[in-house]
């Protein structure tokens, strides 16, 4: 099976989301949630994630995470990463309750995509202080990817993972897996990155960033936005519509995507200190915003 037919069938299934210029969303990716131990990437940045999050939250936004949101490579099950970053769970919890919650599966959360996996492992957790079954996500599904469909301009977004133009990481994430686990967890611990994965292998990233882009080419330059590399991508208007919104395991900072007030901006959160020494978490504009309308094509 070839990219193209990967990604023609994560769009043909993608759950369709109407949208129009009232609407808001941001999109993560890639935050790795771990167990918080020395492997864990998330934790230097959970700080930044939680706050940001909030942020949206009370400014009424829609979470969509693209995938990799959960470390389920190097960690056994969902539990230790629940009790590790319990915090941003119960945020998580009050977008779902609103449904104002979006998610998407990766390579490293590939679990996700059996439902019957998601209901077991996220529909509800153990409470010790009540030493009973608390409601966490329940009927939260997992999508391969999601399509947010403009219901003025009919323009769509389409918002995916990414990883299915990486054949490795799709076709073999198990033995992937396998690896990770057993080889380059602890050496990753010592600092040895996992030259399998696009985000450490330059040459891996390109391949994947190229398949994408003829995929999205062969589809009239339809607007994809995905994750999987790391690696922040905003077009100019006119040229190929590929965005990546980065992750959220960048040292001392995370990277998104907004859509607001029918435009897309890149944006960064990061710890800044002010002249007095304070320390801040802020948002930062890399990219944007740029009216969606201006990447719309026939």
């Amino acid at each position: 099976m070839s990219s193209k037919t990967r990604l023609d069938r994560a769009y043909k299934n993608a759950k369709i989301i109407n949208f129009d210029n009232s609407s808001k969303f941001v999109l993560f990716s890639d935050c790795h949630r771990g167990d918080n131990s020395f492997a864990d990437d998330f934790a230097n940045n959970r700080n930044i994630y939680f706050h940001a999050l909030k942020y949206y939250y009370a400014e009424g936004f829609s979470y969509c995470e693209l995938g990799d949101g959960d470390e389920l490579w190097e960690n056994l099950s969902f539990d230790s990463i629940l009790n590790a970053h319990k915090n941003v769970y119960m945020l998580m919890k009050l977008f779902h309750k609103q449904n104002r919650l979006h998610m998407i599966w990766g390579n490293h959360d590939m679990v996700y995509r059996n439902p019957k996996y998601v209901e077991k492992h996220l529909s509800t957790y153990f409470d010790p202080k009540i030493g009973e079954e608390v409601e966490l996500f329940c009927d939260l599904k997992y999508h391969e990817a999601v399509v947010l469909k403009h219901s003025g301009t009919g323009q769509e977004l389409f918002l995916t993972h990414g990883h299915q133009a990486d054949w490795w990481n799709y076709i073999f994430w198990k033995w992937s897996r396998f690896l990770v686990r057993i080889l380059w967890k602890p050496l990753n611990v010592m600092g040895i990155a996992d030259p399998t994965s696009p985000a450490k292998n330059y040459k891996e990233l390109i391949k994947v960033e190229r398949r994408t882009k003829k995929w999205i080419i062969e589809n009239k330059n339809l607007l994809t936005i995905v994750g999987h590399t790391h690696r922040p991508r905003f077009p100019e208007p006119g040229d190929i519509a590929f965005f990546n919104d980065g992750s959220c395991v960048h040292p001392r900072s995370i990277t998104g995507i907004e859509i607001e007030n029918g435009k897309i901006s890149l944006i960064k959160w990061q710890i800044a200190t002010t002249d007095d020494g304070t320390l801040k978490i802020v948002r930062v504009l890399l990219e944007g915003p740029r009216k969606l309308f201006d990447y719309k094509t026939n």
